[in-house]
């Protein structure tokens, strides 16, 4: 299905939200299928988004951050829009996709006026993450069929026994948890 597209100025508001902090709200009636807004700010590598934050205290999870592709990333914290705002929910009414290296917030649904817009972050999960990266990633969607994390898959994957040869692993440095990536349906959220 194409994507309708609505001036997002007349479609969204900013304000305070029962899930986390700020949160994108409808002004009107949005239409399944309406893409409601272009999730911008500065191009970086993943480097630079990694460097950026790494300083980032471990229990803060908040970031601005959205995987573009292997290369890019989008840091709205810097020259940002209200997409930023999106909150994540276990049964979301919006979703992401990632059309020709740009990121826009699309309707699953019809949502109706003052209605929270939100999707699902998907934040992927890794072997190094700490015990208590769940507590990290919680989530506040409060939906009847709420997973209790952003994190994707909800467990942790099962460690296979290896072989003796193959116990050398690579180690592989990533930063905190506020800088980690997140994969997506259609495209990846770092947050």
């Amino acid at each position: 299905m194409a994507a309708r597209t609505a001036r997002s100025i007349d479609l969204i508001e900013v304000r305070r939200s029962k899930v986390h902090g700020r949160g994108v709200f409808a002004q009107q009636h949005i239409p399944k299928g309406t893409r409601i807004v272009e999730y911008v700010g500065e191009r970086v590598s993943h480097e630079e988004a990694d460097r950026r934050y790494e300083d980032k205290d471990a229990d803060d999870s908040h970031t601005f951050l959205f995987i573009v592709d292997s290369k890019t990333v989008i840091d709205a914290g810097v020259d940002g829009n209200d997409a930023r705002f999106f909150n994540h929910a276990c049964n979301p009414n919006c979703e992401s996709v990632i059309e020709a290296k740009r990121v826009y917030i699309e309707s699953m649904r019809d949502i109706e006026p003052g209605e929270e817009m939100t999707y699902d972050y998907q934040i992927q999960r890794e072997d190094s993450d700490p015990p208590d990266i769940d507590d990290i990633f919680a989530c506040r969607c409060g939906a009847p069929q709420c997973r209790g994390t952003m994190l994707w898959p909800t467990e942790r994957p099962k460690r296979k026994k290896r072989a003796k040869k193959k116990a050398q692993a690579t180690v592989r440095s990533r930063g905190r948890p506020g800088g980690r990536k997140a994969a997506k349906k259609k495209g990846a959220r770092r947050r």
